[in-house]
């Protein structure tokens, strides 16, 4: 593998005619910045799904982008997939393997994109935004910041990216426990145990992804990318795991448990799984 060479600058109006559902800038030269921008806390519709899984793979071919930033606006990350998209992926055969398709690239076009990538989450981080944000090269939260796995309390298996990269980052008993209770973690305890590269106060957040950004981007270009490539090796060999996982998850949307999970969560109320009567 050779480090990337991109031959033409891609446009902020390229970027967003070909994602619209995401809203891009450039902060500093040649830092490109990605904001998860919906309605619902940045929830990710059906085309949202398929632009977090595609816009890698353009800035990776981006000459004009030498690090990128991936952030949400307003109160939170990401709140996960929409309603809509996880009622058509429970009714929807043909949409269901559309969605684990796009699941799985999501993880290999973050791994696999040459520049480094920095997450700087805030406020609820969920689903589909925080693989992103977890598999992000350098992950920065906000102290306040609150990472949930919700796989198991919507009913499936934990299995987008949490299976290849938790038990790597913050330790199998960790990883276990968090990935099977659902329980909240703050920014600060994430960090505390490993599973985030920093933390800080939530009015620092935005500064301190420009200043880790602005040094990636000033250095040695191969040497950044090629050391972010051998890297991920250790990602690359879980893939058996990870392929698992998403298959494991993606059956769960055929069963009776998800149906109740959705239900729950749309009355916010506990749920009462078929499977735990």
């Amino acid at each position: 593998m050779t480090a990337n060479s991109p031959t033409s600058a891609t446009s902020i109006q390229e970027y967003e005619t070909l994602y619209p559902t995401l809203t891009f800038d450039r902060p500093l030269d040649g830092v490109l910045r990605v904001t998860l921008d919906g309605p619902g806390l940045n929830s990710v519709s059906e085309r949202g799904h398929l632009e977090l899984a595609d816009v890698w793979r353009t800035i990776d071919r981006d000459a004009g982008t030498r690090a990128a930033i991936l952030c949400g606006a307003g109160k939170g990350f990401s709140s996960g997939g929409s309603f809509e998209m996880i009622d058509k992926i429970i009714e929807d055969p043909e949409a269901r393997l559309r969605v684990m398709k796009e699941a799985r690239e999501i993880v290999w076009n973050v791994i696999d994109c040459s520049k480094p990538i920095i997450s700087a989450m805030h406020g609820p981080a969920v689903g589909a935004g925080l693989v992103a944000g977890m598999l992000a090269d350098v992950s920065i939260v906000a102290r306040t910041a609150k990472i949930i796995d919700g796989h198991t309390r919507l009913g499936v298996a934990a299995g987008d990216h949490a299976a290849i990269c938790w038990p790597m980052l913050c330790g199998m008993a960790k990883a276990k426990y968090y990935l099977l209770t659902c329980d909240v973690l703050t920014g600060e305890e994430a960090e505390r145990i490993g599973l985030v590269s920093l933390c800080v106060d939530d009015d620092e957040l935005q500064d301190k992804a420009l200043e880790v950004a602005a040094k990636l981007a000033s250095m040695s270009q191969s040497a950044v990318q090629l050391t972010k490539h051998s890297l991920n090796h250790w990602y690359r060999n879980a893939g058996p795991i990870f392929d698992s996982s998403l298959a494991l998850e993606f059956l769960g949307f055929t069963g009776a448990d998800v149906v109740e999970g959705v239900a729950s969560h749309r009355e916010k109320r506990p749920p009462t799984f078929p499977s735990a009567p």
